[in-house]
């Protein structure tokens, strides 16, 4: 039995009363085998976020059976919650509150909060933490620091890195990539062991070449390196540093399925800066697990040469085994941008198939990709009323579906408001999403709205998530 077919079967036993469950995970409280989680602003007067969930089988907000009225995540008290980190792997995930700064872990075999992440500094422009839980790494703009929580010492570091707004980290916990806006470096954080840490406790001046900071100084327990070029042979820290490695304006690293390779997305024009790219950088040099890295980063000359272009933007990007989807915004002829989808072949490094026109929206801001049922990758966007379509009075929206086995797209029209969050439910081919701060749900044979009805929510809906979905990478692109 497949796996998507035994998902949909467990829903049918749940209906039944038997804790059957799809990949030995334990039937939750509510008794629902195909949840969405919805995170909510305000969704009161008196309170500033709620985690509430449907099922999703059924398409409603209430048990099928009215035992119950309405489904929430208990003991949730986070402000303005925008985004949903998704763990159903580990039954887990982490919701980021732009009102309070929390970073709040959900128990989604108990349906309940489970607890927060302590030791971020103030407003996270960008977070993420570790799927084994172990790591948090935020980027927090308003501080101008990179900060590596180690939730295992209990220790929490902030790295001086001015300007740092996006933080990305791969599937296994072992690298974080930080990106500085305006900027055209790439920068990393790394664990010190105990002979480093003594080696560097004398201050700058013993730090290796290529560190940007080292916390705490006096006897440091992690520092932030620059991407660089290894020409030349630190003798006194046995490192190799030379030129920072330049690219165009990097926003973001998505990471390729064997986990060997980061693909640094070059934003170009959208971000102010002159072509569009993706280039793959290996990550074995950058692990920030003490002792783990071996081999060095690219020259200048091979990183130049292995740079694939992407003339229709690279601001978001999804790996399906071999091939990379880049979704960016491209400069039109007359003064706006434009949506466009790139799809490059990763065993060849070529692009595949040439930009395609899709949903505009802001240049450079975060979109949402998801891959679901039936061939299907749906991308949202924000801010498409500033693109071409809706500047030249042509019909638009905020959310593309894209058929990945022809190649066609399909844009979801009419404009309904921002599309900020996209879950596929595995199976049942539809997804749900947050647009305009509502909830609506898909088809995914044909992109025709469904009945949302009994799925609305009072308050501001900002981010959806499937707790019951297959992978971790349903709702969440590393």
């Amino acid at each position: 039995m497949s796996a998507a077919a035994a998902l949909v079967v467990a829903a049918a036993l749940a209906g039944c009363g038997t804790t059957t469950y799809f990949a030995g995970r334990v039937l939750p409280p509510s008794g629902l085998a195909n949840r969405v989680l919805i995170a909510i602003q305000n969704p009161s007067a008196y309170t500033k976020g709620a985690l509430q969930f449907v099922d999703a089988y059924y398409d409603v907000r209430f048990s099928y059976n009215d035992k119950t009225g309405s489904f929430a995540i208990s003991g949730y008290s986070g402000a303005l919650p925008v985004t949903i980190q998704n763990m159903p792997e580990e039954q887990t995930g982490v919701v980021y509150g732009a009102g309070d700064g929390s970073f709040t872990l959900i128990n989604y075999a108990k349906e309940n909060s489970a607890g927060v992440v302590n030791g971020l500094n103030g407003a996270s422009s960008s977070v993420f933490l570790s799927r084994n839980q172990s790591y948090a790494i935020a980027a927090s703009q308003g501080s101008h620091v990179l900060t590596v929580v180690n939730r295992v010492t209990g220790g929490s570091y902030p790295l001086s890195l001015p300007g740092v707004y996006r933080v990305s980290m791969n599937p296994g916990g072992s690298v974080a990539l930080a990106f500085v806006q305006n900027s055209n470096y790439v920068y990393y954080p790394r664990q010190l062991t105990a002979a480093q840490t003594l080696a560097f406790s004398g201050g700058p001046s013993t730090w290796p070449k290529a560190a940007v900071d080292c916390e705490p100084q006096n006897g440091p327990a992690w520092c932030l390196f620059q991407a660089q070029s290894p020409d030349t042979l630190d003798t006194k820290t046995n490192t190799y540093y030379g030129a920072p490695l330049s690219f165009d304006r990097p926003v973001k690293a998505v990471f390729s399925a064997d986990g060997g390779t980061a693909y640094i997305l070059s934003c170009g024009p959208e971000c102010g800066g002159a072509t569009a790219s993706v280039t793959p950088l290996p990550i074995a040099p950058m692990i920030f697990l003490t002792n783990q890295q071996s081999g060095l980063l690219p020259t200048t000359s091979a990183l130049a040469s292995s740079m694939i272009p992407t003339p229709g933007g690279a601001s978001n990007a999804l790996v399906d085994t071999s091939t990379l989807y880049v979704v960016g915004q491209k400069y039109m002829p007359d003064g706006y941008f434009g949506g466009y989808l790139t799809v490059v072949n990763l065993s060849t490094n070529q692009v595949s198939v040439p930009a395609v026109s899709i949903s505009d929206g802001a240049p450079g801001a975060v979109s949402r990709m998801l891959l679901a049922d039936d061939n299907t990758l749906w991308i949202g966007m924000t801010r498409c009323t500033n693109g071409e379509r809706a500047n030249n009075n042509q019909s638009y929206g905020c959310l593309t579906m894209y058929n990945t086995s022809n190649n066609t797209v399909t844009l979801i029209e009419p404009y309904i408001g921002d599309a900020t969050g996209i879950a596929g439910v595995t199976g049942l081919h539809k997804i749900y999403t947050a647009e305009g701060g509502q909830v609506y749900i898909y088809s995914t044979k044909d992109g025709t709205a469904m009945d949302n009805q009994y799925v609305t929510v009072t308050g501001t809906a900002y981010d959806v998530a499937y707790m019951d979905g297959l992978t971790d990478g349903n709702n969440t692109v590393y």
